[in-house]
């Protein structure tokens, strides 16, 4: 990092050795190929909503999709994704299509799959381009579409979250992110942490979120431990890692730990989120929520 901007040199070593010791092969193309084939329609979905430095950063995603189209992926089947087109135009995604022949695209711009959906029974208050907006009737507000874009399209995710707080999630991480950038209707699961830690996790667990998980990467260049979707480098620490994994569990369990380290660190009060998201995680068999079982190992 260089006055918290990463240099793009450094961060695609870095990817490199990173999923060379996640795969353990032998080639930077191998491992890539092993996680994703050349075939699959790959969706990278990033955290875009707090713009190119505090959300997951350009550097990083760069360096995937170099990686993937060196590994022999077609540009067109890779497709950098988030919830809303004008965050990742802001975050500045949109030149990757120019620069390297990658699609970007918006889950809600892309409509809803009236056939792949999250019901629970909390109402929610429709807004305009959920797929149920405007209709009338019994039931209407408790489904969550899925995106065609993610019910129809990728094959493949690979989920690259930023280490950054939520003030009812914890950390803005892998399942917050993939789950929630999903769906319509979410409004409804984030007015109170017990509502979000219900429906994460089960959203996350539909087939064509957790089926198709290919790889998840924390990306830790900056730890914002303080101000959720805005940037705040004054609450921001630089790590200069990423972290790589199959696991969104314990990659987001170790983003919670780290986030709560710093915040001692500076001298702050202990966040009072709920834990029962990650335990509903472990609990759904999506990965490791307990630290003690975790093993890290740094490279």
């Amino acid at each position: 990092m260089e006055a918290f901007t990463p240099r793009a040199d450094i961060v695609r070593g870095m990817v490199e050795r990173g999923i060379l010791a996640h795969t353990g092969k032998a080639t930077v193309a191998e491992a890539w190929r092993s996680v994703v084939k050349t075939n699959d329609v790959v969706g990278l979905k990033v955290f875009s909503a707090p713009g190119h430095t505090s959300g997951t950063r350009p550097a990083v995603v760069a360096a995937v999709v170099q990686g993937l189209i060196a590994a022999g992926l077609p540009p067109r089947n890779i497709v950098i994704w988030d919830r809303q087109a004008v965050d990742l135009r802001i975050a500045g995604y949109f030149e990757f299509a120019t620069r390297y022949g990658v699609r970007v695209a918006a889950a809600a711009s892309a409509g809803w799959d009236e056939k792949g959906y999250y019901e629970n029974s909390l109402l929610g208050n429709l807004v305009w381009g959920d797929a149920e907006f405007g209709r009338k009737g019994e039931g209407i507000g408790r489904k969550s579409y899925v995106s065609k874009l993610v019910a129809r399209e990728l094959t493949r995710h690979i989920s690259l979250a930023p280490l950054m707080n939520h003030n009812l999630a914890g950390v803005s991480g892998h399942l917050h992110s993939l789950a929630l950038g999903s769906v319509d209707n979410t409004l409804r699961f984030e007015s109170s942490p017990r509502a979000l830690a219900e429906a994460v996790p089960e959203i996350f667990a539909l087939p064509a979120l957790f089926d198709r998980l290919a790889l998840c990467i924390t990306d830790a260049l900056i730890c914002q431990y303080q101000g959720e979707q805005l940037t705040r480098l004054h609450y921001a620490t630089p790590l200069s890692q990423l972290r790589f994994s199959k696991d969104p569990v314990a990659l987001d369990t170790l983003s919670l730990a780290e986030l709560e380290a710093q915040r001692k660190q500076a001298g702050l009060p202990s966040t009072k989120f709920s834990p029962e998201l990650y335990k509903n995680a472990a609990l759904l068999e999506l990965g490791v929520g307990d630290a003690r079982q975790i093993r890290v190992e740094m490279k």
